[in-house]
């Protein structure tokens, strides 16, 4: 039996509230700056939690422009906007090249939770104020999770496997678990793997809050995610993308690439215990 093939990091990207690439993200992070304050995407003079992680300064029409022209990003969502902004900078730091590798054997997998919700929303507000004629023929292109690894085919033009993980706020751990699976299993040589969200907007903060899931800290944002803490009350809500370029480690080798990380294992499991919480003696983990 022939061992298992070896998969290897590659290029990575990110688009995050702390910045706008992986090297912005990264410098944040070590210097325990913070990238939750007071929501500006919408009126949150009713909403009960008033605070998030937003993406600022992010403009996809021109941080785009080598992928897609502004009248097709406009067919999109935000969260698949994101997601391609991580996407680019994964693939162009991995050092791959369109049209160099066998497309057949390059594959997507983005991880998304909940897709267009602020299209959605804006979409409903629209049609009961005007009607039917309201709805823009896009509507459904802007909402559904599954563009985000689409758009992110076709721009790097990868004709492989093409994936979509809707698991909550496990999609992208799916994504990139599976994506290491499918290299290791011989199916596909190189996958573009991440996630993407962005459902800060009245209905996915409303929504969360009425769970009882986010903090409401609106004194303290900064301080309020606290996993872990015996006073935490809740998580917080953010929007970003993260795109990681996975790869078979002789096919990294042969072209010279640089290596930042090996995948050795993953698994996945279920509780089988509740709507949204997890079994409390940690069963599922521990499996």
């Amino acid at each position: 039996m022939n061992a298992p093939r070896r998969v290897v990091v590659t290029g990575f990207g990110a688009v995050s509230p702390l910045g706008l690439s992986a090297a912005t993200t990264w410098s944040g992070i070590r210097e325990g700056r913070s990238g939750i304050a007071g929501i500006t995407l919408f009126d949150v003079t009713d909403c009960p939690v008033k605070f998030a992680g937003e993406v600022k300064g992010f403009d996809a029409a021109p941080m785009l422009e080598k992928l897609y022209p502004a009248k097709d990003l406009r067919k999109v969502g935000r969260f698949a906007h994101l997601s391609l902004a991580a996407s680019l900078e994964a693939f162009e730091h991995s050092g791959l090249v369109k049209g160099e590798f066998n497309a057949a054997r390059a594959g997507t997998a983005i991880g998304v939770g909940m897709g267009g919700l602020p299209e959605i929303e804006d979409t409903h507000n629209d049609f009961k104020a005007k009607g039917f004629r309201r709805i823009s023929p896009f509507f459904i292109t802007q909402s559904i999770p599954n563009l985000a690894s689409g758009m992110v085919s076709m721009a790097f033009g990868l004709k492989g496997s093409n994936l979509c993980h809707t698991t909550a706020c496990a999609s992208g751990a799916h994504a990139i678990g599976e994506s290491f699976l499918s290299i290791r299993n011989g199916q596909n040589d190189v996958v573009l793997a991440g996630g993407a969200e962005s459902v800060v907007c009245a209905l996915g903060v409303g929504g969360f809050a009425a769970l009882r899931a986010l903090s409401t800290r609106n004194d303290d944002p900064k301080a309020a995610s606290r996993p872990y803490d015996n006073d935490r009350d809740g998580f917080v809500l953010a929007e970003g993308a993260t795109t990681l370029v996975l790869e078979e480690y002789e096919h990294a080798k042969k072209r010279g690439a640089t290596i930042y990380a090996e995948i050795v294992g993953y698994g996945l499991s279920g509780d089988a215990y509740h709507f949204t919480l997890p079994a409390p003696e940690g069963a599922g983990g521990g499996q």
